[in-house]
Parts: C-alpha cells; sequence; structure tokens
C-alpha cells in the first residue's frame, strides 16, 4: 500500500478508535481530501513527520532529546521518510538521534500501526530556505527499551539525549502522558 491509501487508513482508525472527542484534526483531514502529497516537507500548509515515546519497560521514564533547532527538550522524531510502516519512520528517527538499543514497539499497538496520538502543531518557517510557517502532523508511536543501554546522541540534531521522568512530558505533550499514564506498566 502506498502512503496515502496508509495515512487515509491510519487517521481514519485513529479518529475512530483513539481520539478524544475533541481531536477533529480538521486540517489533516482536509489536506488528505484535497490530495495534497502529506509526504513530502515541501508540502504546505503541513505534512506528516513521526516521533517516538521511548519508554522504560517500567513507564517511569522516558527517552527525550534536547533539540537543537527548537531548543527544547521533546521526543525524537522527523519528518516521514519512507517506510514499510509509520512506526518504522519513528523508530528510525529515535535511533538516529538518541542511539538507542534494542528498541521495541510498544505492546498497546498490537502489531498495527495506527498512532498513538496524532498531534497536529504549528511550525516557525525558515525564511532562508524559502519556507514559510506550517504545520507538522506528528503520528506518534510508543516504543520501550531499556534505560541502563547507553545513549548517542546525533550532535548535528541534539544537543543530548537522556532518560527523564515520564512527567516531563506534562509540558511537552500532555495528551500523550495521559493516555501513557493509563497503561499497565511491563515488567
Amino acid at each position: 500500500m502506498t502512503f496515502m491509501p496508509r495515512l487515509t487508513e491510519a487517521v481514519a482508525r485513529y479518529r475512530s478508535e483513539i481520539a478524544g472527542s475533541r481531536e477533529h484534526l480538521s486540517l489533516l483531514r482536509w489536506q488528505i481530501e484535497q490530495g495534497h502529497a502529506l509526504d513530502r516537507r515541501e508540502t504546505f500548509p503541513g505534512h506528516v513527520t513521526t516521533s517516538a515515546f521511548v519508554l522504560s519497560p517500567d513507564h517511569a521514564q522516558i527517552l527525550l532529546i534536547d533539540h537543537v533547532v527548537i531548543g527544547r527538550w521533546l521526543q525524537p522524531g522527523g519528518h516521514w521518510e519512507e517506510a514499510d510502516r509509520f512506526h518504522d519512520s519513528a523508530a528510525r528517527e529515535a535511533v538516529e538521534e538518541t542511539g538507542v538499543q534494542d528498541l521495541a514497539l510498544h505492546p498497546w499497538h498490537g502489531g498495527g500501526d495506527v498512532p498513538f496520538a496524532i498531534d497536529s502543531h504549528d511550525v516557525p518557517g525558515k525564511p532562508a530556505r524559502g519556507e514559510p510557517a506550517h504545520v507538522h502532523h506528528d503520528l506518534q508511536y510508543l516504543f520501550l527499551a531499556d534505560p541502563a543501554r547507553p545513549l548517542v546522541a546525533q550532535v548535528e540534531e541534539v544537543h543530548a539525549a537522556a532518560w527523564k521522568p515520564v512527567e516531563e512530558l506534562a509540558a511537552i505533550a500532555p495528551r500523550a502522558l495521559a493516555r501513557i499514564a493509563m497503561l499497565a506498566p511491563l515488567g
């Protein structure tokens, strides 16, 4: 299945099975209906990104990056790159940015590709690149990894990668934190 049918299916399933009553995803759905090339970073007003919430097995810690451009701690992620599944793109970003080892898709996903959360958020433009302010439609996935394993931050994109208390998500991704809080820790 190509990108757009997979995206259409993932968004439809997310809305019917996961989304809260206030998660309309109106711009994303409109762009899908209009046939926008959401897999291309030069598509405006928005395009798809993927990110990874990497949890310790006990769900007490979350792997975060200190993002060079944004200047704050966030979950690893980036622009969608060709992959068989959206969560594969998110996993690749997490491994590239942090060097996390033995990353595993969280059992919550049941091996499927429905996002844990979808967050459409504004991104400032980059005038030097001729890039206007736009929207990232971020498909977010849950993963597990061992926080005792060493990390290697990708210094071109991140200042650091570190395990932080999961409560740090309150300022970054409150919807994801609330959903994580409802999951039973593993192990």
